[in-house]
């Protein structure tokens, strides 16, 4: 293979950036909100591509790369935190610590002592944690504690564990207060909030849209009220309690609504995200009043309130609304909108007001603090600038004169947790701490904010009226593209190493590769053959996260905030909370005038008939190739979401790893020889995740004939010569890599991509997507993908049209059934005698007892059928597992002296996606 860029052999990454004091830049003049972005978009910073070949992790002259586009370094001094993820967190009344709840990490809450900067305490479910909990569950607001400070209230899926605070500031004698189901309805509790004496605390139970009154000795639900559609945060004016609700106002008798927990709520008929936004206000002088209503913005989450101003962060709005409380009345929106080239995708996800009148905003997808001066709730603010932070700001306060940002992602997926390498979940969090600085100083920073995003004027262009000449991917959206029909094959949670770490051509490790060639040959000849990239990233840590990058090049607020507990939605296929107003790639290209076609993607409807097992649908899936004939099992699939619905193909299996992705193949196979592709095909391959009824092998070689087969039948008909295909990964969290953890396998096919290379420049699943908007003229969704460069160099103006030929597969497809299907088991080819071995689910005799513990732990975690739940399994014992299984049950994970059995993993503490309830 022919390198076409040379990689930086000389460039070692260095990982993780110290705690300390960061630096600061020099001060520009501006005085104005236009000027500021007029100064900062004329600077002339370059976009993605910007990163060249830098890798994730490495610390570079303008921060710390990122897998979401972006480089890190905050203003103001860093303490990272190795717990996982901080979902929210509040200060102690006299200001000397912290209190923060944190999921991903095993442990539900961290205590961090502010004075002496550092965790002072952590507590979860974890046999070695003082307290030890019941359950690391915790919701999108909180910890909350009590006005003295001797109590503290974790939220969590069905109410909330109540803590004593001792004279130290760490916590004991967790005592669960329970909120009861309301049928399959949780509590999943919001913001907690006490009255002024203590005695009572007030609840938003986001699960079931009420606030209830909660007697603060006894536990006992004292009073309730109905409010609006998943309430959230909450704060206490005088005698009224102000809520914000996520999903707006009840559904009114004729509105187009979409379902999100249960309650339909107001949603748009195209996109399915939610129309209304709104206030709940409760008046706890006349507690027997129905509570009023007030509109805000899309989202409403964070509310803060000083003097007569109650501010509220619209995050699906891009605003804030300022609510004057002595009229209960929006008398001032307040735009976050930063960079003049995209209206949202910024998120403002909280809200604080300092001292000295400034209101500071923080912006969790562009890792920014907005400052702007304020003075009265109707005298209008003025834009000072940003302030950059870490990964995912999620909570502001003021400690004295000293600001605190909480971040969800702090550092990235950097934690140590093995010597085999990075995955996903070894998330981080971090808190920053600093006095905020002058105007000057702020202006300068915004500079700064804007390179470390890639904000540059002129990213999104339309094509002007000369009509241009056609290239693969056009410089302006709405120009001519060679390419008329894009493909995008989206797959299941595999690393880079784990699929191509066995090819020497790119940067791999082999000692951490599961799926070489042997098992997956026929995207390693179409590596070959196509390209092989080496320096691209998924985003996302699990399938919630990655789907939407995908499908909206973001994973909304609503997602990031819900990882605690992920009760109610994981996948947001079905929920409206989980939609950005701006809509899909779909429905962008519906816009562009372009047809669209899906294939399981994104869909959240199924039902399969009588008897179509793995086995059946496999036979079924080999007399369809030779007769031709319709399947005998046909599937029943859907989309909760209209526009989608409208466009896919019936009868193509979602996620299901009971169902063979040559079974998919052939269903897709009949209509595109009848019908032909759309301008856009979006599929979901999902066999390659692993867990049904197969050896993991097995379902991974399916996976690759599958799509070796499609490549082949694209390749060799009438839409080749104007065709792409792009192959990815919705997130890599089910293996290790040696570079990052969020280090995945892509392809791009087509007879304008580069061939027989090797591209190891930064790319992300954003670059990607907006390299198949370039192409069809699709408008990018947010300021993620409109920051995102277009992947040109990965294609040629000198098209080869050479098809590709599909492989046979080499690993048997029926290795590890039970029982053989009734077609008779896979034969396959000969193995290529200098490829590695073929790896064998044979059960060695002194492992059976220990694989018996596996099989049954397997059996319950909702892998197949129609109930089947991407990553209900935990993702520690479900990566080892299929280690265990690639390696014949005779080599210890990466970085581990033993094999574990199914409790014993370490890391088994990462919550599932979902319960039974």
């Amino acid at each position: 293979m022919q390198v076409t860029r040379q990689r930086r052999s000389a460039e070692k990454p260095r990982f993780g950036l110290p705690a300390g004091r960061l630096g600061r830049r020099g001060t520009l003049t501006a005085t104005a909100t236009a000027v500021v972005l007029a100064v900062t978009a004329g600077v002339g910073y370059a976009q993605t591509h910007q990163f060249g070949t830098q890798q994730v992790g490495q610390a570079t002259d303008r921060g710390q790369v990122i897998s979401s586009d972006q480089y890190l370094a905050p203003y103001g001094e860093r303490l990272v935190i190795d717990n996982g993820k901080i979902m929210s967190s509040s200060p102690s009344p006299d200001g000397t610590h912290l209190a923060a709840s944190v999921t991903d990490g095993g442990a539900a809450l961290a205590i961090v002592d502010v004075k002496n900067w550092k965790v002072q305490q952590v507590v979860g479910t974890a046999a070695s944690s003082s307290p030890r909990l019941s359950s690391n569950s915790v919701g999108q607001e909180g910890p909350t504690y009590s006005p003295d400070g001797k109590q503290l209230w974790l939220g969590q899926t069905d109410g909330y564990t109540r803590f004593t605070v001792k004279p130290d500031g760490t916590v004991t004698d967790p005592t669960q207060i329970t909120i009861p189901a309301d049928g399959a309805k949780h509590a999943l509790v919001g913001e907690a909030v006490f009255s002024a004496d203590g005695s009572t605390v007030y609840s938003a139970v986001n699960g079931q849209n009420r606030v209830v009154a909660i007697d603060a000795a006894t536990g006992a639900v004292k009073r309730s009220w109905a409010v609006g559609n998943a309430p959230r945060d909450m704060v206490m004016v005088g005698n009224r309690l102000y809520v914000s609700n996520e999903g707006g106002r009840p559904a009114k008798s004729g509105e187009t609504t979409m379902n999100s927990y249960g309650t339909q709520v107001p949603a748009d008929p195209k996109t399915g995200a939610t129309t209304t936004g709104t206030v709940s206000v409760i008046d706890l002088a006349n507690p027997e009043a129905a509570p009023s209503s007030i509109d805000v913005g899309l989202h409403p989450t964070a509310l803060y309130a000083k003097g007569n101003a109650l501010f509220v962060t619209n995050t699906a709005d891009n605003n804030v609304s300022v609510i004057d409380t002595r009229r209960n009345k929006v008398v001032q929106t307040i735009s976050t909108q930063p960079w003049p080239e995209a209206k949202v995708g910024y998120e403002p996800n909280a809200v604080t007001l300092t001292d000295d009148g400034r209101l500071l905003v923080t912006l969790g997808r562009a890792n920014a603090v907005a400052v702007y001066r304020y003075t009265s709730p109707q005298e209008p603010v003025g834009y000072v600038g940003l302030l950059p932070t870490d990964y995912f700001p999620a909570e502001i306060t003021t400690v004295g004169k000293q600001v605190l940002v909480s971040h969800t992602r702090g550092i990235d997926a950097r934690r140590p947790t093995t010597a085999g390498g990075h995955a996903t979940h070894d998330t981080t969090s971090s808190l920053t701490r600093f006095t905020l600085p002058d105007d000057s100083v702020i202006r300068a920073q915004t500079a700064k904010v804007f390179q470390q995003n890639g904000w540059t004027a002129g990213s999104v262009k339309a094509a002007k009226g000369k009509k241009a000449k056609a290239v693969p991917v056009p410089q302006r959206l709405g120009d001519p593209s060679t390419i008329k029909h894009v493909f995008l094959i989206v797959k299941e949670n595999r690393t880079y190493d784990q699929l191509f770490g066995d090819m020497p051509q790119g940067n791999g490790d082999p000692s951490v590769t599961q799926f070489g060639e042997n098992v997956t040959p026929n995207q390693h000849a179409l590596a070959r053959q196509f390209g092989l990239y080496d320096n691209t990233y998924d985003i996302g840590t699990n399938s919630a996260e990655g789907h939407n990058w995908l499908m909206q090049a973001d994973d909304p607020e609503y997602t990031e905030s819900s990882a605690g507990e992920y009760a109610r939605s994981y996948d947001t296929e079905d929920d409206a909370l989980g939609h950005q107003k701006s809509g899909f790639l779909w429905t962008g290209a519906q816009a562009a005038g372009k047809t669209v076609r899906d294939f399981g993607e994104f869909q959240s409807i199924e039902s399969k008939p009588a008897g179509a097992t793995w086995q059946n649908l496999y036979c079924d899936a080999k007399n369809m190739a030779a007769t031709g004939k319709p399947t005998a099992y046909p599937i029943k699939t859907g989309s909760a979401i209209p526009s989608l619905n409208a466009v896919s193909a019936p009868g193509f299996p979602m996620f299901d790893t009971s169902v063979p992705d040559v079974y998919k193949y052939e269903i897709w196979k009949q209509d595109f020889e009848k019908n032909g592709p759309a301008n856009l095909n979006m599929f979901w391959l999902s066999n390659d995740h692993t867990g049904g009824p197969a050896s993991p092998a097995a379902q991974v070689a399916d996976n690759d004939l599958a799509v070796g087969r499609m490549v082949d039948e694209i390749s060799h008909s009438k839409y080749w010569k104007d065709s792409a295909i792009f192959v990815v990964e919705d997130d890599s969290q089910a293996g290790l890599d040696h570079v990052d953890g969020h280090r995945a396998p892509i392809q791009i096919i087509s007879p304008w991509a580069q061939h027989g290379t090797v591209d190891s420049h930064y790319y992300s699943q954003i670059t990607m997507i907006r390299t198949i908007e370039q192409i069809l003229g699709i408008h990018p969704m947010n300021q993620k993908d409109s920051a995102a460069s277009p992947m040109t160099g990965a294609f040629t103006r000198k098209p080869d049209y050479t098809p590709f030929t599909a492989l046979p597969n080499r690993t048997s497809l029926t290795d590890g059934l039970k029982t053989p299907p009734s077609c008779g088991v896979d034969t396959p080819a000969a193995q290529d005698p200098k490829a590695a071995a073929v790896p064998s689910s044979k059960v060695p005799a002194d492992k059976r007892t220990l694989a018996a513990q596996w099989d049954a732990w397997k059996s319950k975690q909702h892998l197949t059928g129609p109930g089947a739940v991407p990553d209900y399994a935990n993702p520690a014992q479900m990566n080892h597992l299929t280690w265990y299984e690639t390696h014949a049950w005779q080599k210890p994970y990466p970085g581990e002296k033993k094999i574990y059995a199914p409790g014993d993993v370490p890391g088994a503490y990462i919550p599932s996606a979902e319960s039974d309830g």
